[in-house]
């Protein structure tokens, strides 16, 4: 009886002899064989989501191995496939690697130079089997709620109920956090959860418009307002009537303009430069500021009447190194969605990588980890996929936690990725971690974990 954690290995030859010896050989290396006399009573056998390798002879009666590697291929590409070749058929071979087989063998072959092939054959499968979970759960999460929130952490499961119960409600929110914290996404979240989702968003970021051109950019204007006005202008409020203006970096308004945008939010009402005429406008209205705004007024950086008008409803994002247990989970969720943009794949993260994040401090949060996600996934290659090679600007004097607390951290982050690979099956996570199971559990204990909360979740 295999465990349940050794992976499959299709093992296809109408020679017994050598099935019997393959499928010995694999077993002792921990892998769960089943063997085959014809490719045709395999391929019936052969489930769309197999999660091993496929061995098989090329010289077969009936359908032979590269009939079979080209009816794999067509089922699916990612599916690893070995080929074994007679000796000296060098010409079969480079075909079958022309026409996609994963590697060959040749005869006679040794017993560990196939459990090599065959391991990185497993290595590969699971990660093209995790990659294409995670491209179609994106697809689902995007498509039915919008922008997704990632994480398991105390802190963004709070922001979480936070944004569906804020965009529930009729409110102007204003979003407070550090730069790269995604004050966008969650903009857009709240937007896409709401009533309004099927309405325009239409989103300014005040810091990067020119001082002489906002005020036209949000409120619009009549054609001959000013010198350059050749035509009528509608405004970014008046676009966006029904739905939501989201206005990020608001503490960069010039403070002439903060007198106008006080009175739109007050009246709920737009007037165009140059007209007479007053808009009504349907809209929520969300801003988002990286400094305190409450300081800045006092300071007189900022309108003090303007900034009770905005703090209604205030929501703080949390920066990445307080939650730095999300960290490797939000790293390869944008690693998919970079693999998946670029026709690459995306590694798995090792230890040593895991570690690697955990330990930076993230002074551009979110935003710097999704930068590096991409670069891991397009350039890593280049770099042996080191993140410590890739990760620039981690300064020596950086604030990083406490040894102790690292390691902790190191440790959750691991048994959680492991139980979310393994859908929280203990036996298979003992097996991966190489630790009995009463030290799981007692590991799980300490860190708050349940196996159960991993058996039905879709998290990347």
């Amino acid at each position: 009886m295999h465990e349940p954690s050794t992976f499959p290995v299709m093992i296809i030859d109408d020679e017994p002899h050598l099935r019997i010896t393959a499928s010995q050989t694999l077993e002792l290396a921990g892998y769960a064989t089943h063997c085959y006399e014809s490719a045709e009573s395999a391929l019936s056998q052969l489930s769309p989501d197999f999660p091993g390798v496929v061995v098989s002879d090329i010289r077969m009666p009936g359908m032979d191995g590269m009939a079979l590697l080209r009816e794999l291929r067509q089922r699916d590409p990612t599916l690893p496939i070995i080929l074994i070749t007679g000796h000296g058929d060098i010409s079969t071979a480079v075909e079958a690697m022309r026409e996609g087989a994963w590697d060959f063998l040749e005869k006679p072959f040794a017993g560990d130079q196939l459990v090599e092939v065959v391991r990185r054959g497993v290595e590969k499968r699971q990660l093209s089997l995790e990659n294409r979970r995670l491209k179609a759960e994106l697809e689902v999460q995007q498509a039915a709620l919008g922008p997704r929130l990632v994480g398991r952490t105390t802190v963004i499961s709070r922001l979480a109920a936070m944004i569906q119960r804020i965009s529930q409600v009729e409110t102007d929110v204003l979003l407070f956090g550090e730069t790269g914290t995604g004050k966008d996404l969650v903009a857009r979240a709240i937007h896409e959860r709401s009533a309004r989702r099927n309405s325009p968003f239409m989103a300014i970021n005040c810091g990067a418009v020119p001082e002489n051109t906002i005020e036209s950019e949000l409120f619009g204007h009549e054609k001959g307002a000013f010198t350059g006005a050749v035509e009528r202008r509608i405004g970014k409020f008046e676009h966006a009537d029904g739905g939501t203006v989201f206005l990020d970096e608001i503490e960069s308004m010039p403070l002439a303009l903060q007198v106008k945008l006080l009175r739109v939010l007050q009246e709920r009402s737009v007037e165009r430069l140059g007209a007479n005429e007053v808009v009504p406008l349907n809209i929520r209205v969300i801003t988002a500021t990286k400094v305190d705004l409450k300081t800045a007024a006092e300071t007189g950086q900022f309108r003090e009447d303007l900034y009770y008008r905005l703090n209604v409803v205030t929501l703080p994002l949390p920066a990445l190194r307080e939650r730095r247990e999300d960290i490797p989970l939000l790293f390869q969720h944008f690693a998919v969605i970079a693999a998946n943009r670029s026709g690459l794949e995306a590694p798995t993260l090792d230890s040593q990588g895991i570690a690697v994040l955990l330990a930076h401090d993230w002074p551009g949060n979110v935003r710097e980890l999704r930068n590096l996600a991409e670069r891991y996934v397009l350039l890593g290659a280049a770099f042996d996929y080191r993140l410590d090679a890739l990760l620039e600007g981690a300064s020596a004097d950086t604030c990083e936690p406490a040894l102790p607390h690292q390691v902790e951290l190191f440790e959750k982050s691991l048994i959680s990725q492991s139980l979310a690979r393994y859908r929280g099956r203990v036996s298979e996570v003992c097996q991966q971690l190489g630790i009995p199971r009463k030290t799981l559990y007692d590991k799980l204990k300490k860190h708050q974990l349940k196996a159960d909360d991993y058996r039905h979740k879709n998290d990347p």
